[in-house]
């Protein structure tokens, strides 16, 4: 089966990840219209437990308005979700939404270079998450 996510690891504690997400994906022109916290939802809603994790909701304007001028109805697949997880207490899992896997339901041209932009800009994000900082 195809992937249909972007994901790096990261050697950081889940708080500290977090943020340092958001920071690289505001780097990238990315802001998070929502915020998702799993563990909270699921132990209110269901009564479980589950490691610490969040989906922030990213969205850059300017892909998004792309996007939707090719194809009003690719609004059901917007935001960009990005998923920070606690695998430890030092270490995270982040995954991004492929956005070429939208390709798969509407291969336009249009869509195409908005698809390969917003993943090249995801991928610079996870990529920004393991490089050393000075």
């Amino acid at each position: 089966m195809p992937g249909y996510t972007l994901d790096t690891k990261v050697g950081r504690p889940y708080g500290e990840t977090v943020e340092a997400v958001r920071s690289a994906l505001a780097e990238q022109g990315f802001g998070v219209l929502t915020e998702i916290d799993l563990r909270a939802t699921l132990a209110a809603k269901l009564g479980v437990d589950v490691p610490e994790q969040v989906i922030l909701g990213a969205c850059r304007p300017p892909l998004a308005y792309r996007a939707l001028q090719a194809d009003p109805s690719i609004a059901a697949m917007l935001p960009c979700n990005v998923v920070v997880r606690a695998l430890d207490a030092t270490s995270c899992a982040v995954e991004a939404f492929d956005p070429e896997v939208m390709l798969g339901l509407n291969d336009a041209p249009e869509l195409r270079s908005v698809a390969q932009e917003a993943k090249e800009r995801l991928e610079a994000v996870l990529a920004a998450l393991n490089e050393e900082k000075a």
